[in-house]
């Protein structure tokens, strides 16, 4: 697999979909998401000028961030369990799971100075997939500024793995609505900049509608520890 040409096509895509929805693709964040592949294989991502890496486990976190550290920013965009924050606070530089308040307090407590994180919203209501109710996403990040070390950077989404066109874009525009009604409140501690939504399967359609931040991990790098 070659991550430069895959990286290549992926930014193509990118300025015909910002081309699409009168965007500039100087506005997209491509996320590499590693979590299937070897720290070699992430290594590949950075030397090919991939610059954001993403994991969803702790374990990979520290075993990437010990062989890169600091060629990346790192994100951590899985469930975060409250234990495991002291260890992921100084590795990662952006959260994108925060979804509770024991969370955000376990955060605020850890950080040494404003955490950027990411509410994450369960726009499709899947049982499946973690993140708050639409319905409380503007509560609870009023409910944030409690905590003077946690900044809501934006809102992250995972929609269905689904083909149906309609269905997505419904669920990034609900995203990119509450990220306006997020704004509308114009709370210093969450200026909600962002949308982390789309993913290797649907990335073309998240920022069409909207998307800052996409998180790319088979297209870009592959699937496999072997390296497939």
């Amino acid at each position: 697999m070659d991550v430069a040409a895959n990286l290549e096509e992926i930014r193509q895509n990118i300025r015909q979909a910002c081309a699409n929805s009168g965007r500039d693709p100087q506005d997209i964040t491509i996320i590499a998401v590693t979590k299937y592949v070897t720290t070699e294989r992430a290594k590949e991502a950075i030397n090919a000028g991939v610059t954001n890496l993403g994991e969803n486990r702790l374990e990979g976190l520290l075993d990437k961030h010990e062989y890169i550290q600091d060629h990346a920013t790192w994100h951590f965009i899985g469930t975060l369990q409250s234990r495991k924050v002291k260890d992921v606070i100084g590795k990662a530089d952006v959260i994108h799971s925060l979804d509770r308040k024991s969370l955000a307090k376990e955060i605020n407590k850890r950080s040494s100075g404003p955490a950027e994180c990411f509410v994450q919203v369960n726009v499709s209501g899947e049982d499946s997939k973690h993140g708050i109710s639409p319905d409380e996403t503007v509560s609870f990040i009023r409910e944030l500024k409690q905590y003077n070390n946690i900044r809501v950077a934006g809102l992250m989404t995972m929609a269905p793995h689904i083909k149906d066109e309609d269905q997505l874009r419904t669920v990034f525009r609900k995203l990119a609505s509450l990220r306006e009604m997020v704004q509308a409140e114009q709370l210093p501690h969450a200026p909600c900049s962002y949308l982390s939504m789309g993913m290797s399967n649907d990335y073309k359609i998240a920022i069409e509608e909207g998307a800052t931040h996409i998180r790319i991990g088979s297209a870009l790098v592959g699937s496999q520890e072997t390296g497939g």
